[in-house]
């Protein structure tokens, strides 16, 4: 007999075997012939055994492993078939409160999104493929009775295939080993649905806010062949949903047990691999001299006419990086272009009311005063902070940006609100544009870093108000959201930046203050590292990233509404592992490990391009699942994309005391 193997590692397998109830799990079996449609049959379980499945056997098995229950179903063929099994466990939580959580792709109802995504505005019930979550995992919560149950699928293999068809009953052309996992929240009591190979419900998600047909996709079996599926159930008793995250993050990693990669780059060598970038990619032919990170084209790299201070483009703080390298390493003309660009910015980057420049297409000629976003401003002071302090530190004093800054950073206290959160985007006169408060901590940062430099106490007051607000109506609710500026929905940015304010009040902070900062830290961190991967999707063969041999683990989704995967950390990791020192908690220090060692491998070398136009312009939107934005698809990166800011996060990544050497 033909048998698929599969090994269970560091299990301890209790042979106590517990048909589960009728009541708990219900399995139907779809059967498709070629160019007709499939039949489905509801099972009905006799022992172990479900009967009415055909030409297929199905067995369920049950067994006790520690607090989880191990589902194990085996298929058996008498004959050829091309078969599809979902199954379906009965939570007995209600429907009326309860939460969901798919990591890094849903949480709460996904309410924070517009109905064009996944979300409860579209429908209650849904399937998705296993590789668009952190985890392979599915789960439910419900507050009022503080129970919540998680399937976490049992991988023991890693393959896919590629499909022409997108939509409808699709025959798979080979071998996968992706499933999917949901939820049905339609009924009085939330149902948890899981099944294999894949299916996604009622609505495919393709590309931003894109919804499209359903598929069900079928596996073959040949002759006396036999397919082993296995899943883990894992109860819970949380306090609320963000404790529910944290347990469930816990279990997830202790399960996964996702490992460091072997670099094949030193900090040192990544580093100076991404140097080219600014070398390549300087602009000074307009009044803002920058290094384009815009809107670039994958395939040639080429500099556009986009700049951006903050957020994809990044353009002060890579300045800043250039400078810095350059010195190091005593290259001239890095100091030089990054010089340059901050004495443009000095020159041309302010408007009349004392805000930089958010974005400039020089296409469209010079900029009017325009719509800042808090975020961006943000990210400029602490790009220019660093830059001024740097040189200080090497005797060169820059009064007039200090006055900027400075200048700067009052508006800032002018424009906090009086619960501590600060509007989203406002125009230059104050008026607030979005005032949605998702993107509140990452002034935090900035203010802290303001008083620490200029001494002005209310800086620090203002940096004291952000947090509260973060505290009650972020970390407390479990609301991280709307960070990311080209997106209105649940975000692992936003996530990341609560961690950082909290990080910087805790470091200029003491007692039980600092305490309380640190606590908020860390509720903050599990919510953030639930959006990075625990495993190693898979990819098929011919899909690049496959080729290239791309290790998912330490990758993080985007957002609900950018369903691929970037190497967005920033300070993430280096907080993780002053986490772990502080509070004990070592599953910080594994994923700092996993992270720092997995993010430097799509870096484009004379050697190897990656798939990317040239040296240093580090990929930006690497699409791990069926999601794109309408170029290339699963396996490959989009066409256009912003190196600005991730060649800036692996920079801070790769610069790991940059932080606590301002802060001392």
């Amino acid at each position: 007999m033909k048998r698929i193997k599969v090994i269970l590692l560091g299990w301890a397998f209790i042979a106590c075997v517990c048909p589960l109830q009728a009541q708990d799990l219900a399995i139907s079996l779809s059967l498709k012939t070629p160019g007709n449609p499939s039949e489905t049959s509801q099972l009905k379980q006799q022992g172990q055994s479900w009967k009415d499945s055909g030409p297929l056997n199905v067995v369920s098995s049950m067994t006790k492993d520690g607090d989880d229950e191990l589902l194990t179903v085996t298929l058996s063929a008498r004959e050829k078939v091309f078969f599809h099994i979902d199954l379906s466990l009965n939570t007995e939580l209600s429907s009326k409160e309860t939460e969901f959580y798919m990591p890094g792709f849903w949480y709460h109802r996904n309410m924070r999104s517009p109905q064009e995504a996944p979300s409860f505005r579209t429908s209650k019930h849904w399937n998705f493929r296993e590789d668009r979550m952190s985890t392979p995992l599915t789960s439910a919560f419900n507050p009022r009775s503080e129970k919540g149950i998680s399937v976490l699928r049992v991988l023991d293999a890693s393959r896919d295939v590629q499909v022409q068809l997108t939509t409808g009953e699709v025959i798979l052309p080979g071998r996968t080993t992706v499933g999917y996992v949901g939820f049905d929240g339609d009924g009085s009591t939330v149902a948890l649905k899981f099944g294999y190979p894949y299916k996604e419900t009622p609505k495919r998600y393709i590309r931003k806010l894109t919804l499209s047909d359903p598929i069900t996709t079928f596996a073959e079996l040949d002759k006396e062949e036999q397919q082993v599926l296995r899943w883990r159930i894992h109860r819970y008793k949380a306090k609320d949903f963000g404790n529910f995250v944290t347990q469930v993050w816990q279990y997830s990693y202790d399960h996964m047990r996702p490992q460091p990669l072997k670099s094949s780059y030193t900090g040192a060598e990544v580093k100076a691999a991404l140097s080219d970038y600014f070398r390549y990619s300087f602009v000074d032919s307009y009044p803002i001299k920058f290094n384009s990170g815009l809107s670039l084209r994958v395939n040639d790299c080429m500099p556009a006419a986009e700049m951006q201070i903050g957020f994809c483009g990044r353009v002060l703080l890579n300045a800043f990086n250039e400078i810095e390298y350059g010195v190091e390493t005593k290259d001239k003309e890095l100091v030089s272009m990054g010089q340059a660009i901050f004495d443009s910015f000095l020159s041309n980057g302010f408007g009349n009311s004392g805000y930089l420049h958010d974005f400039v297409n020089f296409r469209d000629g010079f900029p009017q005063e325009s719509i800042h976003s808090i975020r961006q401003q943000s990210e400029a002071v602490y790009a220019v902070l660093h830059y001024l302090k740097y040189e200080k530190r090497h005797g060169r004093h820059h009064v007039e940006w200090e006055q900027r800054i400075r200048a700067l950073l009052d508006n800032f206290v002018g424009l906090i609100k009086d619960d501590g959160h600060f509007a989203r985007k406002f125009k230059s006169d104050g008026t607030d544009v979005d005032t949605s408060g998702g993107s509140t901590p990452s002034a935090t940062s900035a203010l802290v870093m303001g008083w620490k430099y200029f001494g002005n106490k209310n800086y620090l007051q203002a940096a004291r108000r952000t947090v509260s607000y973060v505290e009650k109506n972020i970390i407390s609710q479990s609301d991280y959201f709307s960070s990311t500026l080209d997106a209105n929905c649940e975000d692992k940015e936003a996530a990341i930046a609560a961690v950082t304010a909290t990080y910087y009040m805790a470091m200029v902070t003491k007692g039980e203050e600092r305490k309380h900062y640190i606590d908020l830290c860390k509720q903050a961190a599990y919510f953030a590292l639930s959006w990075y991967y625990t495993w190693d999707v898979p990819f098929a063969p011919g899909q690049l990233t496959g080729d290239l041999g791309l290790k998912t683990r330490g990758w993080g989704n985007v957002s609900v509404e950018n369903n691929h995967i970037d190497v967005f950390v920033f300070e993430l990791p280096h907080i993780l592992s002053w986490l772990a020192q502080q509070t004990g908690e070592q599953r910080f220090k594994g994923m700092y490990d996993v992270i720092t060692s997995s993010l430097s491998q799509l870096l484009p070398v004379s050697d190897n391009l990656c798939g990317v136009g040239k040296r240093g312009f580090y990929p930006e939107v690497v699409q791990h699942t069926t999601w794109d934005y309408g170029h290339n698809g699963k396996g490959f990166y989009n066409d256009i994309f912003a190196p600005g800011w991730t060649i800036a996060s692996l920079w801070e990544l790769y610069s790991p005391n940059r932080t606590t050497d301002f802060l001392k």
